[in-house]
């Protein structure tokens, strides 16, 4: 069994990141220390998820919380940062319902204001969390939505000046950016024919192996939580787990 919490940054133990950082070593390439350390900095606070018989880490999630000016309004962005959870643990709900209910607890300080899931995605699995949950997302298969690609734009001009490709709508941090390693969150034809949107995010970042990412967003206010994201909130929390090697999404590897 599984525990997620939510903590603030400057609150984890040397312990604690230590841990994390084996953790994403074990899954992606390219992930020095201090790469690491510097992305960590830079959010506000991370879910930790830990086996409650031991309390061990097992897998952990960062998270970012920013406001943005966007004609002529503020919105709020809670960026998804590194993501992963060791295999073994795999379809466990726990760093799903934890997530979720962080959405909703922001949305609620903010009712009447705009909030959006802010991710980018160098694996498929966080990109199918965010098309099966998340009715109002970009980039969505069959759909284009210029409003939330101009938010897209915006805050990866803010986070991560310079390093947006407009006509491709990727980022790329390079030819030593982390990336999955090859036997973590792989593509085949099978995969491919059964969810037509991991071919759609494929083909949107061809160059997902290398450590390119796709920008996402998600309305995530309390209006698109009232709308369509109860489904989403309800499996999260009260739907029991797939047992461990089951088939899931973010809560294992982004």
């Amino acid at each position: 069994m599984l525990s997620t919490h939510y903590q603030k940054v400057r609150s984890l133990s040397v312990f604690d990141i230590m841990r994390m950082h084996a953790i994403f070593s074990a899954n992606y390439a390219n992930g020095p220390m201090d790469t690491f350390m510097s992305d960590l900095s830079r959010k506000d606070g991370v879910f930790l998820v830990r086996k409650k018989s031991t309390d061990e880490i097992v897998g952990f999630s960062t998270l970012g919380i920013h406001e943005f000016q966007h004609q002529g309004r503020t919105v709020r962005g809670l960026f998804s940062g590194d993501t992963i959870i060791e295999k073994a643990y795999w379809g466990s709900r726990s760093l799903q319902t934890a997530f979720a209910l962080k959405l909703f607890t922001e949305a609620l300080k903010r009712p009447f204001s705009r909030q959006y899931w802010l991710l980018i995605s160098k694996g498929y699995k966080t990109y199918l969390l965010l098309s099966k949950n998340f009715p109002e997302h970009y980039p969505k298969r069959g759909q284009d939505n210029p409003r939330l690609k101009a938010l897209v734009i915006n805050y990866c001009d803010a986070l991560f000046p310079g390093k947006l490709d407009r006509e491709l709508m990727t980022l790329d941090f390079g030819d030593n950016a982390n990336c999955l390693k090859q036997d973590v969150a792989g593509i085949d034809d099978a995969l491919r024919a059964r969810e037509p949107d991991v071919a759609f995010f494929e083909q949107l970042n061809p160059n997902w192996q290398r450590g390119t990412e796709l920008p996402c967003i998600g309305r995530a206010d309390l209006g698109m939580f009232l709308w369509a994201i109860w489904p989403f909130l309800w499996k999260a929390v009260f739907k029991p787990a797939k047992k461990a090697g089951a088939r899931a999404g973010v809560n294992q590897v982004v």
